[in-house]
């Protein structure tokens, strides 16, 4: 039978013949789609049964009509993406255009050095006098004659300065000023966030990135100058002054402070001038710098417990693009003062890659964020608004800061220690603090908490990613979490019997991850964490069953360079609710060298390691332990507790104990991860039960060509070694799982990998059943017997889901019994053909 998915409204095809819809009955059959747009047979017969304006065309032409109406969502879809995708890449056209011609002046310039350099190395002086434009020219360096106009704090010295600060950004964003190289690991595409660049030899750190963001530039300056809103560092910024200028624009005087990463640095602060102001093509532009005494401008005493930093001219031009939306360049250069830290800290504050990813990236992201949720459903299936889910997210990161610095005008004061330095104890009884928290214990435990105590240490690691470290933090909190803990941080904010059950989860070890949302690239996770069993002591009797964390997760990119990781959380209460008390604790990891690591996706057990085995031993594990011995980071860790006055030093003693065991456990998990580990294990470590990993690899061919006829690699080598290495390199995701009552998953290929975002330690807690939609699991089920009976069966296309909730669409699917030496079957393995997130 042929079929058109034109005119699909209209008619429907049967025995070569068109059948007219009435108007009614398209209407009925549109709402019948959005409820169910691929119904059964059984329920096309049921929709029949239940709309009597459909009870005069037969099943086949309903199901014709369904699939016409998904053919042609399927083009609205596909032509609206190539809309957007061609845009986009007529915008970036524009951008590679400029740099292009940027690059042409450089290149201009450095040849006239050149020629400068090679008729001085000749002996050739050039000295020549220009009185017409009052300019000396000496040994080939050109020398105006200053010409300043007043500079102090009037309104004619502001505008001044302000003017100067505009020509000298302009001159970093599309001009010469800085030698910008492009940030490692970032390629231009009409998928990446922009085109991004760090300074090369310039004073100070400096990064810059343009890109293009679905706003209207208006949209874009009001989010910028929002700092707080999106720099996820900045603790306040106050506008102290503001002044009109006679050319529309607006000058600020502004104080802004940003957090300390780590406990062993203090923070800083900067005295910075704000110009906004609109030039003649129509751009927007706003630009800042910090104020210093040597430009007779106003000044700002140093403030306690603040080191002060430089803002080198910096800011952002935007510009509106043809057919909507914004072209903005983003140019951020500071000079942070890398000698108030320890040494050991001073590459953090000089890489221009961290400052890229902090702020520069930070930025474009949060604009590409609301550009997509304006773009969107104003609701998530949470029932909640994206902006609801982002402050949220805020709130975790900042009150984190707020922990970790303790700023004393915040009402922290420092406790006396236990004649050991290692963990520092602070403890707030501020009414600011405690205001809105409403942090009493339920279930008989005393009524009011009047305090707030935290609990913070820092540690040097050395030889384990922050990426690769995190996730196994998140994925294995009962490898370092107590149990009786967590129960005492639930009580505090009451927590009950939550909402939140049936929803799609990923289970890792006892604990239950509920995501909640992310941001476009993934690079930041917001999820609940469900836990149960807490508390289950006889002593413990009256503490909650079970209990719910709000997390934030990000920095899980092995291969962002300059990018920290962090997980944040906090225990939640049974309600939910956006304003809900949150106390948060956490882990925050800073890679310390930059450019030296060289990280691989998903090496937490190294599997690349088992695919080159020579008569040497292992070369990629060799080559691993080169590059990773370079790795150094320092963490950081802040937990809070909710107690009562006459209790603090009880809970002090309490949370120094616990944050030390906390250290003792990170230490044990980042040497079991360290590829020094690794690699006196061996090679692979298989799971005790399983068989080594080139032989299940053999397996699982075998077994495929037995069932299916064919061969599931394309390479006729024989090797073992060779077939683990094709069969790990394979482009399709092939996975394997137990043949037990609830199937976990014991190997997968690094496609396999990628498609359920995990590693090889956590995909051992994942079960097949969390993977599948309610559809996939009931055909699965379906198809089982088939599968222990014929051997195999091949399985439709749909959607399944990620360990971070990622919905991934597959083609079609296949699932066949891996069978070992003896001919029993010993597991079950998948095929998913080009997957895809969604």
């Amino acid at each position: 039978m042929a079929m058109s998915c034109k005119d699909g409204n209209k008619h429907a095809l049967d025995n070569g013949k068109y059948v007219r819809y009435t108007p009614e009955q398209v209407e009925a059959l549109e709402r019948l789609y959005h409820d169910c747009p691929k119904p059964s047979s059984i329920r096309r017969q049921q929709l029949i049964r239940e709309c009597p304006i459909l009870s005069h065309i037969e099943p086949k032409q309903i199901k014709v009509w369904f699939q016409n109406r998904r053919c042609r969502e399927k083009q609205r879809k596909e032509a609206s993406r190539l809309q957007a995708v061609n845009r986009k890449l007529t915008a970036m056209n524009k951008l590679l255009m400029e740099e292009n011609d940027r690059l042409q002046k450089q290149v201009s310039h450095l040849v006239y050095e050149n020629g400068y350099f090679r008729q001085h190395t000749q002996g050739t002086t050039l000295a020549t006098k220009d009185t017409s434009c009052e300019s000396v020219v000496t040994s080939g360096q050109h020398h105006l004659t200053p010409q300043h106009p007043p500079r102090d704090a009037s309104p004619a010295g502001l505008l001044s300065i302000a003017e100067e600060t505009l020509a000298e950004f302009l001159s970093k964003a599309t001009g010469t000023a800085v030698e910008w190289v492009q940030m490692p690991g970032m390629k231009p595409g009409p998928d990446s966030i922009g085109i991004v660049a760090i300074s090369h030899g310039c004073t100070g750190v400096a990064a810059r990135a343009c890109g293009l963001v679905g706003l209207d530039p208006t949209r874009v300056a009001e989010i910028l100058k929002d700092l707080p809103l999106w720099l996820r560092d900045c603790r306040a910024v106050d506008v102290l002054n503001v002044l009109p200028t006679a050319n529309g624009g607006t000058i600020e005087l502004l104080y802004m402070q940003l957090y300390a990463p780590t406990t062993l640095a203090p923070a800083c602060d900067f005295w910075l001038l704000r110009y906004t102001s609109i030039l003649e093509d129509g751009s927007l532009v706003i630009c800042m710098r910090s104020l210093k005494n040597t430009q007779n401008g106003p000044t700002m005493p140093p403030v306690q417990h603040f080191v002060r930093a430089e803002m080198l001219p910096s800011g952002y031009l935007i510009r509106p693009c043809e057919g909507g939306g914004s072209i903005i360049h983003i140019v951020d250069h500071m000079d942070l003062e890398p000698c108030s830290v320890p040494e050991v800290l001073r590459p953090l504050y000089e890489s221009s890659a961290v400052l890229a990813q902090k702020m520069t990236m930070a930025a474009l992201r949060q604009l590409r964020q609301i550009a997509h949720e304006v773009s969107q459903s104003n609701v998530t299936g949470w029932g909640r608004r994206p902006a609801a889910l982002r402050a949220l997210s805020q709130r975790l990161s900042r009150g984190f800061n707020d922990a970790l610095n303790g700023f004393t005008d915040e009402g922290w004061s420092m406790m006396g220690n236990d004649g050991m330095d290692d963990v520092t104890i602070l403890i707030n009884s501020s009414p600011d603090k405690l205001m809105g928290l409403n942090l009493s214990f339920g279930n008989g435990f005393p009524a009011v908490s009047n305090s707030v105590l935290c609990a913070k240490a820092s540690m040097l690691l050395q030889n384990v990613p922050p990426a690769i470290l995190l996730r196994f933090l998140r994925e294995h909190r009962s490898e370092w979490a107590d149990n009786n803990i967590d129960a005492y941080s639930a009580a505090a904010v009451k927590v009950g019997p939550c909402s939140l059950a049936g929803s799609r989860v990923g289970s890792f070890g006892g604990q239950v991850i509920l995501p909640l949302a992310h941001t476009l690239e993934h690079e930041e996770f917001l999820e609940v964490i469900k836990l149960e069993g807490v508390g289950h002591s006889p002593e413990d009797a009256m503490m909650p069953r079970e209990m719910f964390l709000l997390q934030l997760c990000s920095g899980m990119d092995e291969n962002a360079v300059g990018s920290c990781a962090e997980l944040i959380f906090a225990p939640i209460d049974a309600s939910f609710a956006d304003d809900a008390p949150l106390l948060p604790s956490g882990f925050r990891i800073i890679p310390l060298d930059y450019g030296k690591e060289s990280t691989s996706p998903n090496r937490t057990l190294d599997l690349a390691s088992a695919l080159e085995i020579g008569p040497t031993g292992n070369k990629g594990s060799s080559e691993y332990s080169a590059n990773a011995g370079c790795v150094r980071s320092v963490m950081t860790i802040a937990f809070e507790f909710a107690c009562e006055s006459h209790m603090q030093e009880h809970v002090a003693s309490m949370a120094r104990q616990y944050v030390r065991s906390i250290i003792s456990s990170v230490q044990r998990v980042a040497l079991a991860l360290s590829p020094s580990h690794l690699n006196s294990q061996a090679g692979l470590r298989s799971p005790l039960g399983t068989p080594e990993a080139q032989t299940l690899a053999r397996w699982i061919c075998n077994s495929y060509r037995c069932y299916l006829g064919v061969e599931l690699l394309k390479s006729g080598n024989e090797r073992s070694e060779s077939i683990l290495k094709s069969l790990w390199h394979h482009s399709d995701a092939i996975m394997c799982c137990s043949l037990k009552a609830l199937p976990v998953f014991t190997f997968a290929n690094q496609a396999g990998l990628d498609m359920l975002e995990t590693t090889l330690v956590a995909l051992q807690d994942i079960t097949l059943e969390k993977i599948f939609d309610d559809h996939g699991r009931k055909t699965l089920c379906s198809e089982f017997p088939q599968i222990m009976q014929q051997g195999f069966t091949c399985l439709p296309g749909g959607i399944c889901l990620s360990s971070m909730g990622r919905p991934v669409s597959y083609e079609r699917a296949v699932a066949w019994k891996v069978l070992n030496e003896e001919e029993t079957a010993h597991c079950m393995c998948f095929l998913f053909v080009n997957w895809s997130f969604v």
